[in-house]
Order: structure tokens, then C-alpha cells, then sequence
């Protein structure tokens, strides 16, 4: 079955070239052009991706992730920025979008991101995935795709999860922020990194009792992160 994809960008030249380009790589594609009227597509189609535009009418693409996450909607969503500002790419993570995309772009490499998100979110953990991560306070499990923190459940975005178990499968190594670009986001080209600063910090917030001073998630100044934590409770066994 085709995947499903919802254009949303008011300027029709670019709303017509990524939906001829989607399609001719085999999805299947809907446009609109405002941020309200992605609200009355979700339930007959049902898209399995949403490709957004920041700058939009009625409602932007930062009002339209928010939303969405309140709604507990976890679409991938790739935003589409014309604006260089950094600030502003970070606002669209900051609200929950998955990656984002500056215009002018490539129709390819926009296909070439979307089908990383999708062998990401397919991908189905085998018998040596079954498996927990204890850390300390913190269990990760595999699997279900679970996070506890004192026993209680924790509630990531599957970019979230998937980032903390590429951690904790490599616990103690120090990850350059292209390893992490590259193992999480399955990027086989040079991006921006700041991308996974943002869910870095994202992460802090929910799993730390102070992102601040972090005693699971390290920086190692000038090369990435690291996970680390309380050797005393730590294992990984199976589920």
C-alpha cells in the first residue's frame, strides 16, 4: 500500500512540484494550501507524513505541530522554511516537526528525508531487541518503545525514542552530532546539526530532574554527547 502524504504550502508551484515529484517516486499525495484545512484532511485521508510549510494562511505550520502534538497526533511532519533564520527552524522543532527543509530545496533530497522517516518508523526491533535499558531511574524499552523514569512512563515523540535508544545502545561512547544525524535520522549527507541539539534538549527536559545539570545525557564540549548514568543500576536484559 502507497504511503500517504499531505502537501500543505500556499504557493501552488511549489505545492505542484513536490506532489509530481512524490508521486513519481510512488506515494500517494494530497495538497492543501492553508494550515486549518490540514484538520479536515486527517480523517479521510489519514496521511502517514505531513510536508509543511512555516508561512501559511489562517493558521502557520508552527500553530498547525502544535496542534497536531496536543492532539497526541504523531504524523512525521517536514517543515518547509524560506526564512534563513535559525530561530525560526528551531521553533518548528521546538513544536514537534521531525526535520525541516530550506527553500529553495531539491525535490530529491526532500524524498530522500521523507523515506529516511519511513525506514525509521517501519523498521520492527528483532528477538535482540527485546531488550530493557536500566539506567539509574531510567528504563528504556526497546521493543515497546516504552520510557520509564521512577517507574512512571515518559512521553517521547518517536524521533525522541528513537535518538535515546541509539544512546543507549552505544552507552558510554562518545557520538559526534553527524554519528547521531546519521544513526537516528539516516542521513547520508551533511546537515545541519543543530537538528539534534534541539531533541538533545527536548529529551533533557523529560528524562532528567534537571536538564541543566544532566546526569544521563552529557555534552563533550566541541565533538557530541554521550549517555551515561548510575553504573550501580545499570543492565540491559531481555524483556
Amino acid at each position: 500500500m502507497k504511503k500517504k502524504i499531505l502537501v500543505v504550502d500556499d504557493e501552488p508551484s511549489i505545492s505542484m512540484l513536490i506532489e509530481f515529484n512524490l508521486k513519481l517516486a510512488g506515494f500517494d499525495v494530497r495538497s492543501v494550501y492553508d494550515g486549518e484545512a490540514v484538520f479536515d484532511m486527517l480523517k479521510p485521508f489519514r496521511p502517514d507524513l505531513i510536508v509543511l510549510d512555516l508561512m501559511l494562511p489562517k493558521m502557520d505550520g508552527i500553530q498547525v505541530c502544535r496542534e497536531l502534538r496536543k492532539q497526541n497526533n504523531a504524523v512525521p511532519i517536514v517543515m518547509l522554511t524560506a526564512l534563513q533564520d535559525v530561530t525560526d527552524k528551531i521553533a518548528g522543532l521546538d513544536n514537534g516537526a521531525d526535520d525541516y527543509m530550506t527553500k529553495p530545496f531539491s525535490p530529491q533530497e526532500l524524498i530522500s528525508r521523507i523515506q529516511a522517516i519511513f525506514r525509521r518508523t517501519q523498521s520492527l526491533p528483532g528477538a535482540a531487541e527485546n531488550v530493557v535499558h536500566e539506567i539509574g531511574r531510567l528504563a528504556v524499552f526497546a521493543e515497546q518503545r516504552d520510557v520509564h523514569v521512577d517507574g512512571k512512563p515518559v512521553e517521547l515523540t518517536p524521533k525522541e525514542f528513537e535518538l535515546l535508544l541509539f544512546l543507549c545502545r552505544h552507552r558510554g561512547k562518545v557520538l559526534s552530532r553527524q554519528q547521531l544525524l546519521h544513526g537516528v535520522w539516516d542521513y547520508h549527507f551533511l546537515g545541519d546539526t543543530r537538528i539534534v541539539d534541539v531533541h538533545i534538549s527536548h529529551l533533557r527536559d523529560k528524562i532528567e530532574r534537571n536538564a541543566r545539570t544532566p546526569e544521563y545525557i552529557m555534552t563533550v564540549r566541541n565533538v557530541g554527547y554521550k549517555l551515561t548514568g548510575p553504573s550501580a543500576a545499570d543492565s540491559s536484559s531481555p524483556a
